[in-house]
């Protein structure tokens, strides 16, 4: 039997951030075109779920957020490469305060804050199918514990 590379899904943060009935988002330039997403992106090595959760969505919008409840775990291909699997982590963040001066990530275009039709609306620009799929469960009161997370090893987390 020939030796398989061993499988592995690209772990994924999002930030569900809520503030006055509409969503935090990005709008970001892709190799499709301008497309919306969540704050999200990879987990780096030697951070938590959470550190890469506020992480991302600073860099993303210049908002710094709290991580509250996880929303949920998800796994899905990329839509024009179904062999890339991303396994994404959604959690419901805190809006805390934002800074105009930050500079955003290489891509990012604005932060915008969108209702759930207004995210309804717009799935063909939507980045990730899993970017509807966050609010729909996010609506729906999916809310789980943080203490489900356990970091062995990890420097502690703030």
């Amino acid at each position: 039997m020939a030796h398989q590379a061993q499988w592995k899904p690209n772990a994924t943060v999002a930030a569900i951030v809520e503030r006055d009935g509409r969503f935090l988002l990005v709008e970001e330039q892709t190799s499709a075109g301008l497309m919306l997403n969540q704050p999200a992106g990879h987990w780096e090595q030697g951070e938590t779920l959470l550190a890469a959760t506020r992480r991302e969505a600073y860099e993303e919008t210049g908002w710094h957020v709290e991580p509250t409840a996880l929303v949920g775990i998800y796994a899905a291909p990329k839509r024009d490469e179904p062999e890339l699997v991303y396994l994404r982590f959604a959690f419901v963040c805190t809006a805390l305060d934002h800074d105009a001066d930050a500079v955003l990530d290489d891509g990012i275009v604005r932060p915008l804050w969108l209702t759930a039709e207004e995210i309804a609306a717009s799935v063909d620009r939507q980045r990730s199918s899993l970017v509807h799929r966050c609010v729909q469960d996010y609506l729906a009161g999916r809310r789980y514990p943080l203490d489900l997370l356990t970091h062995v090893g990890f420097p502690p987390d703030r």
